[in-house]
Order: C-alpha cells, then sequence, then structure tokens
C-alpha cells in the first residue's frame, strides 16, 4: 500500500483501485443520519408490499366463504335463464326496460347532430332539440319509477344512475360538437388530435355514426371528444385481475354484517371496485388509453382538493362544460364552485330521492354543507390538520346522512307495523 486510509486511491503493483471512502470505516461506524421509512420526513413512499399483502388477505379470508357457497348452493345465476325470464315477461323487470329504452334518447341526439351538420335544421332548432331531449332524460326515468310499483329502490337508482350519466355523456356530446360548428364556421383548423396509436382519427362530421356514439356510450368518460387516446392492445392478464376483483368485492361486501362495518370502509370499498377495477376492466376492453380515474384523494389536505380528485370522470366534465363556460361569462370564482357544489347536491339527490320515493334533502343540504366546510379548513387547516378534517368529514358525514335515509324510510315503511 502506497497510500493510507482515507484517501481515494490506493495503489497496488501497477493498478489502481478507485475505493470510497466509506468502505475503509471501522466496524463500530455502522450508523448515520436518516429517518424511519414511515416517518413523513423519510421521504419514502412505496407501500406496493403492503398492498399486495391486503389483497392476499382479503382472498384467504374469503375463500372459505366463497367453497361454502360452491358447495351449499351450487351456481346459483344462470345467464340463459335470467334471458329467458327477462324475454318472457320484461315488464317484470322494469329498470330493465326502462335502460333500454335510453336507446331513444342516444339516437335522438345522434340524429339531431346529423341534421344539424348538413345544415338541414337551424342552430336554434338543434338546440330546442337537444334541451328537450336532455330534460326528458331526467324526467321520463324519474316518473316512472315514481309511478311503477313493481320498481324496486336497487333497480331505481340502477336506472337512474344510468340515465344521469347518458345525460351528462350526451350534454359533453352535443356541446363538443358544437365547438367543431363553430371552428369549421370559422374556417380554422378541423377539431383532431394526433396520438401515436395507430388507429384512424376523425374529423368533424366524419364523427357522426352510430359506432362512434356507442364507443363513447360505453366508454369509462363523461366528455366527448372526437378522438381519444387508445392503447394498443387488450392485455388479458390485467383483464382478468380486473374481472377478478370485480368479483371479489362485492363478495367481501356481502359477507359483512349490517352495522357492525363502518360505514366509511364500504365506501372505500366501493370506490376500489368501479373506480379501479370495473373502469380499468371497462377501458382495458375498448381500448381506452386514458386511465386516469382518480387521483391521491386520500392525501387532500382541503375539501376542495378532495372533491375535485376522488371522482376524476366527473370532474372533468364539470371543469369542461360547466364550472369554466361560467368563468368565460365573468362569474367570480366563488359563486362557479358554489354552482357546482349546487348542481352535484342537485344529482346526489335526485339518485337518493326518487328510487327510495321519498323527500327529505339529506343528500341535498349534505352536499351543500361542503361549501362551508371547504372554506373552513382551506382558512383554518392545512397539512395533516387540513387531511385529518377531510377524513372526518368521510366517517361522520355519510354515515349520518345514510342513517338518516334509513330511519325515514323505515318509519315511513314499516312504523305503523311496530
Amino acid at each position: 500500500f502506497t497510500q493510507t486510509f482515507g484517501l481515494k486511491y490506493i495503489k497496488i503493483g501497477i493498478k489502481v483501485l478507485k475505493i470510497n471512502k466509506t468502505d475503509f470505516m471501522l466496524p463500530c461506524s455502522c450508523h448515520v443520519l436518516q429517518e424511519s421509512l414511515l416517518s413523513s420526513a423519510s421521504g419514502y413512499s412505496n407501500y406496493r408490499g403492503i398492498l399486495n399483502w391486503c389483497v392476499v388477505m382479503l382472498v384467504l379470508s374469503n375463500a372459505r366463504l366463497f367453497l361454502e357457497n360452491i358447495i351449499k348452493y351450487g351456481i346459483l345465476v344462470d345467464p340463459i335463464q335470467v334471458v329467458s325470464l327477462f324475454l318472457k315477461d320484461p315488464y317484470s323487470w322494469p329498470a330493465a326496460c326502462l335502460i333500454i329504452v335510453s336507446n331513444v334518447f342516444i339516437l335522438a341526439a345522434l340524429y339531431t347532430e346529423r341534421r344539424l351538420a348538413v345544415g338541414t335544421i337551424t342552430q336554434m332548432t338543434g338546440l330546442i332539440f337537444h334541451i328537450f331531449n336532455l330534460t326528458s332524460m331526467l324526467i321520463f326515468p324519474s316518473a316512472t319509477v315514481l309511478i311503477v310499483t313493481s320498481m324496486t329502490p336497487v333497480g331505481g337508482v340502477l336506472s337512474l344512475g344510468i340515465y344521469t350519466v347518458l345525460f351528462l355523456k350526451l350534454y359533453s356530446y352535443q356541446d363538443t360538437n358544437r365547438w367543431c360548428r363553430e371552428i369549421r364556421q370559422a374556417k380554422a383548423k378541423r377539431l383532431t388530435r394526433s396520438y401515436s396509436s395507430g388507429h384512424t382519427h376523425v374529423s368533424y362530421p366524419g364523427n357522426l355514426t352510430h359506432r362512434d356514439m356507442y364507443y363513447f356510450v360505453f366508454a369509462p368518460t363523461l366528455c366527448y371528444q372526437l378522438n381519444f387516446p387508445r392503447s394498443p392492445r387488450i392485455r388479458i392478464r390485467f383483464l382478468m385481475r380486473r374481472l377478478f376483483e370485480m368479483w371479489m368485492v362485492p363478495t367481501i361486501q356481502n359477507s359483512m354484517k349490517p352495522f357492525q362495518v363502518p360505514n366509511h370502509l364500504i365506501w372505500l370499498i366501493f370506490f376500489y371496485w368501479f373506480f379501479h377495477s370495473s373502469m380499468n376492466f371497462v377501458a382495458e376492453l375498448l381500448q381506452f388509453g386514458d386511465r386516469e380515474f382518480y387521483k391521491d384523494w386520500w392525501n387532500s389536505e382541503t375539501v376542495t382538493y378532495f372533491w375535485a380528485n376522488w371522482n376524476i370522470p366527473v370532474h372533468k366534465w364539470c371543469l369542461r362544460h360547466f364550472y369554466k363556460p361560467m368563468l368565460r361569462k365573468g362569474v367570480n370564482k366563488f359563486l362557479a364552485q358554489t354552482a357546482v357544489f349546487l348542481m352535484s347536491a342537485f344529482f346526489h339527490e335526485y339518485l337518493v330521492s326518487v328510487p327510495l320515493k321519498m323527500f327529505r334533502l339529506w343528500a341535498f343540504m349534505g352536499m351543500m354543507a361542503q361549501v362551508p366546510l371547504a372554506w373552513f379548513v382551506g382558512r383554518f387547516l392545512n397539512g395533516n390538520y387540513g387531511n385529518a378534517a377531510v377524513w372526518m368529514s368521510l366517517i361522520i358525514g355519510q354515515p349520518v346522512a345514510v342513517l338518516m335515509y334509513v330511519h325515514d324510510y323505515y318509519v315511513i315503511h314499516y312504523g305503523s307495523t311496530t
């Protein structure tokens, strides 16, 4: 050795080896200044192993339940028998009939846009047709749910939920096509977008086809555009994992005894089932490329951040078709945000009160209470305190609203028998 410890190089014969100083630290010097991984100051964020552990525990804990049900009852759902029963007496399935009828409104929007594209009807006439069509999409299903006595609350929620989604989709459809006509009339560049996916690109009015319309209807998005980003292929393994999750999560949820599991835990399970498993399954099947259905809402330090990130499809729709148009018309931000919460409160109440056939406005008031709560949390709380406030609103707010509806429904339907 021609050099001593602590220097950078050691000469051995005719070769020079580059060695770090830490390689010569004494055995007793094994500590450095560092934080624990679970500490927020460490900056560590890879918890994939813990997530995998949760999945393994869920599978193992429900495998016994699944096997017992198969052995005891067998396979209870026969798709062929379900279809045959529906064809034999379709009126005993009012929710299914109501969902099928929604095609009338879809085709009405498509044919109205076709007439507008070729100029056989004026812009004002087309606007009147769209307003009538969209208004009917809210009135017709709600009237059917209220009038038809055989409609169950579950069927009512399902059918009204689908009609609400279609309402938002068709509003975006007519809005986007109107923008295309305005661009075409201004002799500007056609509204097209380029993606490196190899799919054929269309420009207005070449998009006004049944294929394009129904792709948008089934795509996991509420915002229409002429060319969606597309994934290059369908990944079978990814598709099977999402399908397994879609089956597993309801099994887990059904195994929980009512009122013995926190309401927000059931909500979290539903969130994972719908926004991750189901929407990714549909997106993979349709090769829909935009998979941002949610962001890290669990880290929300403000109520506004939570509502902007837990449901990205609705947030994008509100931003594109409601909030920004109001700002362009000169409405200030606070009033525009309040209007967004007001619209959201209406649809929350619409999806609860109509299927239950009682009007109590608990969902409406709960949503509107988010406005002062958002102001308070954003002004006085931040960091972990703000995040704790968001979680408290989820843990306490939702169960209170659910209990209010359960109480009123029980009193109306069963109170006289007790």
